[in-house]
């Protein structure tokens, strides 16, 4: 006899197996959509108002917006964001038990065409405050579980590119799943105090990966 969480589990991949197949499409509607101005939802997760990451996040979206994209920055250390507790009242794909400013993120991200996570490294990983948020994608998965855009803007005071390893793993692994798209990553390293990513080319690399946007 199956236990309930194990029902719980199949269900859902049956569900999400259905909501990602995705449409045939003709090559004028692929045109079409490639062409069309996105709506843009960034997340970040510093909780320095001035951080390293924080300033490739508004070089991103300055790109973004001089080419004519809709952006919306959702500050995550600096909003009221409760953690998962793994409750699965939401069922994957419903309201959630907590009402928050996650609910503001819930009404972005669903027509959101590309989300873009900016976040500095925290002790080898996303910083938490981010994390809390990608953590509650959870009760929208059903939602958001189809083809996006994605980037990922990343600081950290290291210089060994292995060390940004786990964070992009992350990265790859949760587009890899959503069935998103990455178009392009900054990643900084040697960056730590307030300000230090200023004299460098990362935040131009920001701007021109926002400005390149079609």
């Amino acid at each position: 006899m199956k236990c309930p969480r194990r029902k719980f589990l199949l269900a859902t991949v049956g569900t999400l197996a259905a909501v990602s197949m995705p449409a045939a499409v003709s090559a004028d509607s692929l045109s079409t959509s490639e062409n069309k101005k996105m709506d843009i939802l960034v997340l970040t997760g510093s909780p320095r108002k001035r951080s390293n990451s924080n300033e490739l996040a508004a070089q991103f979206i300055k790109g973004a917006e001089e080419a004519g994209h809709k952006t919306f920055r959702f500050d995550a250390a600096h909003a009221k964001v409760h953690p998962c507790i793994a409750c699965n009242k939401c069922g994957m794909d419903g309201p959630c038990v907590f009402k928050d400013d996650f609910e503001i993120v819930r009404e972005k991200i669903i027509p959101a065409d590309m989300v873009v996570f900016a976040t500095p490294m925290y002790y080898f990983g996303l910083s938490s405050q981010l994390k809390t948020v990608i953590d509650r994608f959870y009760a929208i998965n059903g939602q958001i579980h189809r083809p996006k855009k994605a980037a990922l803007l990343m600081t950290y005071a290291n210089t060994a590119p292995r060390e940004a390893g786990p964070i992009e793993n992350h990265y790859n692994i949760l587009l890899d799943y959503l069935g998103w798209t990455d178009i392009g990553r900054v990643i900084a390293p040697g960056i730590w105090p307030e300000g230090a990513i200023v004299d460098t080319p990362y935040p131009r690399q920001a701007y021109e990966l926002g400005k390149s946007l079609s």
